[in-house]
């Protein structure tokens, strides 16, 4: 089969297109036939070798982490599934392929277009999970740094669904975008404190910072001084701050929950995901400069 495979750790181009071996599922696994692999910044940082302690990563590789396509094998044990069955979810062997296995999917709806799949997995799961460790509740707000970004706009939606009034930090071409998501837009750096301030004088509940750009010490003053309440997603000087760094589910059955939850509010039309670009799998590399470029109104998305 064709895949995308990084032999070295490095910059974009080192990915390259080449034919490996077909995978074929294990006790729990399916194999999906890949239409559509998510372009997420894990997937740039895991190939700069950024992320060894955290993601052990084997040479050659074959990145992606968020997949949907079709099954065509099912491995022992796995009862839920069928062959034809039209999936979306987290790949195990790499997504970037024409074929890739997996063990945590849910169906895919009729209505949702292959590469808009591929944007809920990962933003579905965090978002979620980020709300949870924040406690909102209705009347209360919340502000959000990288609010018109793939997790932050998916996290927007939810947080307003749940009548939180909603913070946005972004670029001021994302300022339309966030307001027909339903948050009130500020452009983030200097000046971050007095600008949330003039939109929120009702003071601030809690931070989700879902950027990583430098803005908890200005979180923390917006929180009156205390940590409480902040979390990130993407700032690793979190844990000198005293802030909570949040990453990834514990365990396949809470992502395939958090997953089925998110994707409920696909369905009833309270979650709406945007694509911002389509690539090639020969195009790969130029995918991963797209996202590592940042400002992408969308998910970013390889068909295959």
């Amino acid at each position: 089969m064709q895949a995308v495979v990084f032999d070295e750790f490095g910059a974009a181009d080192v990915l390259h297109l080449t034919d490996i071996e077909e995978p074929h599922p294990g006790p729990g696994q399916v194999r999906v036939v890949v239409r559509a692999a998510g372009v997420n910044p894990l997937d740039t940082k895991i190939r700069h070798g950024w992320m060894e302690e955290v993601f052990p990563t084997p040479l050659p590789a074959v990145p992606g982490i968020e997949l949907a396509g079709i099954i065509d094998e099912i491995g022992e044990g796995v009862t839920d599934l069928t062959v034809g069955d039209e999936v979306l979810g987290w790949s195990t062997t790499g997504a970037y392929a024409q074929y890739s296995l997996a063990e945590v999917v849910v169906q895919k709806p009729e209505n949702l277009e292959w590469a808009e799949a591929t944007a809920l997995p990962t933003a579905g799961e965090t978002s979620l999970r980020v709300l949870e460790l924040l406690g909102l509740r209705e009347g209360e707000t919340l502000l959000l740094h990288g609010a018109a970004g793939v997790v932050g706009a998916v996290a927007t939606q939810l947080a307003v669904a749940r009548g939180v009034t909603v913070i946005g930090t972004a670029s001021e071409v994302n300022h339309d975008y966030l307001r027909s998501l339903g948050a009130i837009p500020v452009t983030y750096g200097t000046g971050l404190v007095a600008r949330v301030r003039a939109a929120a004088p009702q003071g601030v509940d809690a931070v989700f910072d879902a950027a990583g750009q430098g803005a908890l010490p200005d979180s923390i003053e917006l929180r009156g001084g205390t940590t409480d309440r902040v979390v990130t997603i993407a700032d690793m000087s979190a844990p000198q701050l005293g802030v909570t760094f949040t990453s990834g589910a514990p365990t396949p059955e809470v992502r395939r929950k958090r997953l089925a939850e998110s994707l409920g509010f696909v369905r009833d039309g309270t979650l709406k995901l945007r694509v911002a670009g389509t690539f090639s799998l020969a195009e790969a590399a130029k995918a991963q400069e797209t996202s590592e470029a940042g400002h992408a109104p969308g998910k970013l998305v390889i068909l295959v």
